[in-house]
């Protein structure tokens, strides 16, 4: 079988010819911005999950080096800045070209983000060293020259923590900043498409009211004559059919674009040692965030590496009074991170008692 053979292999299904389809169509639609907008200021205002990790990796190949002609420089960080923000700063300077960076997050997998947005630049979370960091530099739609190879050096260096000085040929052109849309805003072109006439709903999500149009007040129904049997519910689907109820918060959500984290939120351990009650207190208080809010994942790190396991925190004379435990939140809409913050430097305290309270396996409602 030829490579080209194999290479159309997913075109073989519906299934996988309706997705080759769906991703065309949106990298279409992408390609046609390109050279006036950034890459990862498109991919961040649609917020599309379907255009985030490997996906994304095939724009950057597709658009950025085929058919713009980017220079691009990877390396595995050797060691990394600490300041997010303030590269950001940096690098919002740099009209003369426009850069796109692609991270390896070791979590969360391939982040896309402009390094001249700030907002973006922090999904990257904290940086690790020997991840491996692309970045790609261009003229939008005019030839890249030497200086995009220059300004994607520089730019890893800088990614690195190292001092590097940007030549003038970088701080002078039209490649500035532009306001980001928000995610969902209405009249965006990534909003979803209304359903079908008679279509039924069955993604979970409330049907926002319709503008300029009045709900018509439903007529009272005819009582029943005596011996007769009341009439029956209108089928489902009809003119008839009652709006579905409001999404509560015990649902789950539906997922409105690529993954992000938070920045790294440090906790200083008050007790004289991380021990087995502050251990348990973690737990139930990590297990009640996710009780409320299930499509938000929390990520704890100490000394640099990701714990998996919360009791492997508890070895004696490892984690001590004044340790720094950090924590991370990813997802989408993520909201009660300073709640969480607040909670787990209790629970790293003596004060760790309060939340041990109630049968082992009951799940604490802390979050409302």
């Amino acid at each position: 079988m030829s490579k080209e053979t194999t290479n159309l292999e997913v075109l073989a299904t519906r299934s996988g010819f309706n997705t080759a389809v769906r991703h065309m169509t949106k990298a279409i639609e992408i390609s046609g911005e390109l050279g006036s907008h950034n890459l990862g200021d498109l991919l961040y205002e649609r917020g599309d999950e379907n255009l985030s990790g490997e996906r994304g990796a095939l724009l950057l190949r597709m658009l950025l080096i085929d058919k713009l002609g980017y220079k691009s420089v990877s390396a595995n960080l050797e060691s990394v800045a600490s300041d997010l923000p303030a590269l950001a700063s940096e690098f919002s300077k740099w009209n003369g070209v426009d850069l796109v960076a692609a991270y390896y997050h070791p979590d969360l997998g391939l982040l896309i983000a402009n390094p001249k947005v700030a907002e973006e630049l922090a999904n990257f979370g904290m940086l690790r060293k020997r991840e491996l960091l692309v970045l790609y530099a261009g003229k939008g739609s005019s030839p890249a020259d030497e200086i995009c190879h220059k300004a994607a050096e520089l730019a890893v260096k800088l990614f690195e923590g190292k001092k590097a000085k940007a030549p003038a040929d970088l701080l002078n052109g039209s490649f500035v900043v532009r306001k980001l849309k928000k995610i969902g805003e209405e009249g965006h072109e990534a909003a979803p498409a209304k359903p079908a006439k008679g279509a039924s709903g069955a993604s979970g999500a409330k049907e926002p009211a319709r503008r300029g149009r009045k709900a018509a007040p439903a007529k009272a129904a005819a009582p029943a004559k005596p011996g007769k049997r009341a009439p029956k519910a209108a089928p489902e689907g009809s003119a008839a059919r009652v709006a579905p109820p409001a999404v509560t918060a015990a649902a789950p959500a539906i997922s409105k674009g690529p993954v992000r984290m938070t920045p790294m939120y440090s906790v200083v351990v008050a007790n004289e040692l991380f021990h087995n009650g502050n251990v348990e207190a973690w737990k139930r208080i990590v297990a009640s965030y996710n009780a409320k809010y299930p499509d938000l994942q929390v990520y704890i790190y100490y000394e640099g590496e990701r714990i998996l396991d919360i009791n492997s925190l508890f070895k004696w004379g490892k984690v001590k009074h004044g340790s720094s435990i950090q924590f991370a939140v990813s997802g989408n809409e993520i909201k009660d991170v300073a709640k969480l913050q607040r909670y787990l430097v209790q629970g790293a305290s003596k004060q760790f008692e309060a939340f041990l309270h109630g049968p082992v396996n009951n799940v604490l409602k802390l979050f409302g």
